[in-house]
């Protein structure tokens, strides 16, 4: 199969990007993400009609966040969208004349990073995002690994602190409240407030209040030097080479692949988590040790991974 759309559903933009068998995006057309469900599928159908304008395209693949069925079709449950079993692939099949691929978000970019970045030569690899939650995909065997109902690697509601920090999600103490954008945030605001004079650059950064702090300003201060930003930035490790050490019992990969927003400070983040991993592992000093890489394709993991998905059927 030669060329296919991949589709990425942004909060603020829809993309979608012509991708060739190499991996590697031709064409894209991005249209501003509507406020209403209907709306985000017409948004859908026009970018890629517009991508695929003066291409010969065969397929198109989308990245959904949520749970997507085992048919790879409906969106079981969308957290920032009001799909409840919505048949994406049909209305989108309909509307453009292409086969469609509708896959979970992450588990999309997971396969991108597989196929055409960190994982290319392994045959067994997680990949966790710590954006703003925390997504993951399991590739085990060239496989990405979906479960039997399609709603695999929801990593970041694995209950690591039970009766802890209550998650959108309903449940308390998921990893991804310890281990992502909104974790470091929270951490950073808690640190300044107790230590405020450990945070000069930090909080200059932001209104000169702990309650004024983003994630932006933490990952500026960190790299100036900011100890409160650092140590924030440390404690978000900590947690996620923890998780990660869990993630190495129950599937021992070759690889783990850290990707989003988060892993874009580099070894500031990457080192302390290989750190926490080697830590927590069981039977560290006797067995092998998986890699922990950093993630290679950026915010076009996830629509390069869609669009390869489509290309294998």
């Amino acid at each position: 199969m030669g060329l296919t759309i991949g589709v990425d559903i942004g909060g603020t933009k829809i993309a979608a990007g012509v991708v060739d068998e190499e991996g590697t995006i031709l064409e894209t057309h991005t249209v501003p993400t509507p406020p209403t469900a209907e709306g985000i599928v017409d948004a859908i159908c026009a970018a890629v009609t517009g991508a695929g304008k003066g291409h010969d395209i065969e397929a198109v693949g989308i990245g959904a966040a949520g749970y997507v069925d085992d048919k790879r079709a409906t969106v079981l449950f969308a957290p920032n969208i009001d799909w409840r079993h919505e048949p994406l692939k049909d209305k989108v099949e309909q509307r453009v004349g292409l086969p469609v691929v509708v896959e979970n978000d992450a588990n999309a970019a997971a396969w991108g990073e597989y196929r055409f970045g960190a994982g290319q030569g392994h045959d067994d690899v997680i990949c966790i995002t710590l954006g703003t939650g925390l997504g993951g995909g399991i590739i085990i065997g060239n496989k990405l690994r979906r479960g039997r109902f399609g709603v695999a690697a929801e990593f970041g509601h694995i209950r690591v602190v039970p009766d802890g920090l209550l998650c959108g999600c309903g449940s308390q103490g998921c990893w991804e409240q310890y281990a992502s954008g909104r974790a470091l945030v929270r951490y950073a605001r808690q640190r300044a407030m107790a230590t405020p004079e450990m945070a000069e650059i930090l909080l200059g950064l932001g209104d000169g209040t702990p309650a004024g702090i983003e994630g932006k300003h933490v990952s500026a201060a960190a790299r100036q030097g900011d100890k409160v930003a650092i140590d924030s930035f440390r404690e978000l490790a900590r947690w996620a080479g923890a998780g990660l050490a869990d993630l190495a019992s129950l599937f021992d990969p070759s690889a783990f692949i850290v990707g989003g927003g988060v892993s874009d400070e580099g070894e500031l983040v990457l080192d302390p988590i290989r750190k926490s991993f080697r830590r927590w592992l069981i039977g560290a000093q006797w067995r092998p040790h998986a890699q922990v890489l950093a993630a290679q394709l950026g915010g076009k993991a996830g629509l390069v991974g869609a669009a390869d998905l489509a290309r294998q059927g």
